[in-house]
C-alpha cells in the first residue's frame, strides 16, 4: 500500500463537537465517571471466572467425549466474551482511570490467544481511524479471494457462493488469529498505514505468550487427561471454532451491513469528510436494545457510540446512544441501526450476496471490451 490517507475536512465539526461537548455534559451533571461502573466489575469477574471455571472441569475428568466437547464449545464463547467485556476496553483504556489496571486486564488477551500490542495497533490506530476504507482497513479483509467485502476488489467465480460459505468461514477467525495473523502482522513492515519499530519486550511476548496458550490448551490436557495429541487439538479445534463464530459476527455485523459505506480517498489521498462524519456512515449498530446483547458483546452491538466514545466504557452507551442519535439528526447524518441480532444477520446475508453473486452476474452482462465497477447502493438505516 503505497498511497497515505488522511482526513482534511474540518468545516463539518461541528458535529462531533456538538456531541462530544453534549455527553461531557451528561457525565457532568449526573456526576458518573467514564469507566467502569459496579456492573462492568460484576461483568468482568462473572466471564473471567466462569472462563476459568469451565476450563477446570474440563480438567476434571468428570465428563464424557460429548460432553466435554460441549464445554469446549462454550468455553471458546466464554473467551469471546472475555476480549468483548474486558480486553477490548481495557486496551482502550476505558475501564479503569488507572493505566496500570488497563494494562493488566489487557493481559488476559494473551490467555485467550491474542496479543494485546498487535490490537492496539490494528484495532485501536487502524481500524478506528481508517474504517471501511479499502486498503486501509485490515478489518475488512477477511479471507482475501475467498470474501468480497470491498466493492473496489475484482469479483471472481467463487465469491459467487460467498453468501452461503462466508457464515462457515467466520468460525475460523480465532484460529487464523492464534496460530497465524498475528505472526503475519508483526513481522509485516506496515499495519495498515502504521509503521513501528517493535520493541524488543513484545518479540518475547510474542512467542512467549502464544506457546503459553499452545501449553495451556493442548499439552495440559494432554498430560491431565491422558489425551492422544489429535483428542487434545480436537478440543482445542472445537474452542476456537465456537470463538471465532461469535467474534466474526459480531465484527461483521458492525461495519457490513445495508447502508454502511466504503469510502475512498481522492487521487491526493485525502478524505474529503470529516473523521466524526466518516464512522457514522461506516458503523452500525445492531440490538442496540437487547439487553442480552449488551451484556454478552460488551458494547460492539453499540459501535457508533464505541467509534466516536472509545475512552467511554461500554457500560455507558445506552445512555449516550440517545445524545448521538439526536444530534445526527440535527446534522442530517445517518445513524444506523439494525434492531435485532437476526435483522443484522439477514442485512449482512444481503451485502455477501450483493457483493458476490449480484455483483460477479453483472460484470458477467458487461462487454468485455468495457470493464466496469461494481458499486453498492446506499440503504437507507434500518430504524430502531
Amino acid at each position: 500500500m503505497s498511497q497515505k490517507v488522511k482526513f482534511i475536512n474540518t468545516n463539518k465539526s461541528a458535529f462531533f463537537a456538538t456531541t462530544r461537548k453534549r455527553v461531557e455534559t451528561y457525565f457532568k451533571e449526573n456526576e458518573i465517571p467514564k469507566n467502569a461502573n459496579s456492573l462492568m466489575w460484576v461483568k468482568a469477574v462473572f466471564f473471567v471466572v466462569g472462563f476459568f471455571s469451565l476450563y477446570l472441569l474440563i480438567l476434571s475428568g468428570w465428563f464424557g467425549t460429548w460432553a466435554m466437547l460441549g464445554l469446549a464449545v462454550v468455553l471458546g464463547a466464554f473467551a469471546a466474551f472475555i476480549g468483548f467485556n474486558v480486553c477490548h476496553d481495557a486496551i482502550h483504556g476505558s475501564f479503569s482511570k488507572s493505566s496500570s489496571v488497563n494494562k493488566g486486564l489487557s493481559y488476559l488477551f494473551y490467555l485467550i490467544g491474542a496479543n494485546p500490542y498487535l490490537w492496539n495497533i490494528s484495532h485501536n490506530i487502524v481500524h478506528h481511524t481508517y474504517t471501511n476504507i479499502p486498503g486501509h482497513d485490515e478489518d475488512i479483509e477477511v479471507a482475501p479471494g475467498l470474501i468480497r467485502l470491498d466493492e473496489s476488489e475484482k469479483v471472481n467465480k467463487i465469491q459467487r457462493y460467498q453468501h452461503l460459505y462466508a457464515f462457515w468461514l467466520y468460525g475460523l477467525a480465532s484460529l487464523s488469529w492464534v496460530l497465524r495473523k498475528d505472526y503475519v502482522k508483526f513481522f509485516q513492515k506496515e499495519i495498515g498505514q502504521h509503521r513501528a519499530k517493535h520493541p524488543k519486550q513484545e518479540y518475547f511476548n510474542l512467542f512467549f505468550y502464544k506457546l503459553l496458550h499452545y501449553f495451556l490448551f493442548i499439552g495440559v490436557p494432554i498430560l491431565v487427561l491422558n489425551l492422544t495429541w489429535w483428542q487434545a487439538a480436537l478440543g482445542f479445534l472445537v474452542m476456537h471454532l465456537a470463538e471465532g463464530v461469535v467474534m466474526g459476527l459480531v465484527f461483521q455485523l458492525a461495519h457490513v451491513v445495508e447502508g454502511t459505506e466504503f469510502p475512498v480517498p481522492n487521487e491526493e489521498g485525502n478524505m474529503e469528510e470529516a473523521w466524526a462524519e466518516h464512522q457514522m456512515r461506516t458503523t452500525a449498530n445492531f440490538a442496540p436494545h437487547s439487553p442480552v446483547a449488551s451484556f454478552f458483546l460488551g458494547g460492539l452491538n453499540r459501535q457508533v457510540e464505541h467509534h466516536l466514545f472509545p475512552k467511554v466504557c461500554h457500560v455507558h452507551y445506552p445512555a449516550i446512544s440517545k445524545i448521538v442519535k439526536q444530534t445526527a439528526a440535527e446534522f442530517n447524518l445517518p445513524y444506523l441501526e439494525s434492531p435485532t441480532f437476526l435483522s443484522a444477520i439477514r442485512s449482512h446475508y444481503r451485502m455477501l450476496r450483493k457483493l458476490g453473486k449480484e455483483a460477479y452476474l453483472a460484470k458477467a452482462q458487461q462487454p468485455e471490451n468495457k470493464p466496469t465497477r461494481t458499486k453498492v447502493e446506499n440503504y437507507a438505516p434500518v430504524e430502531a
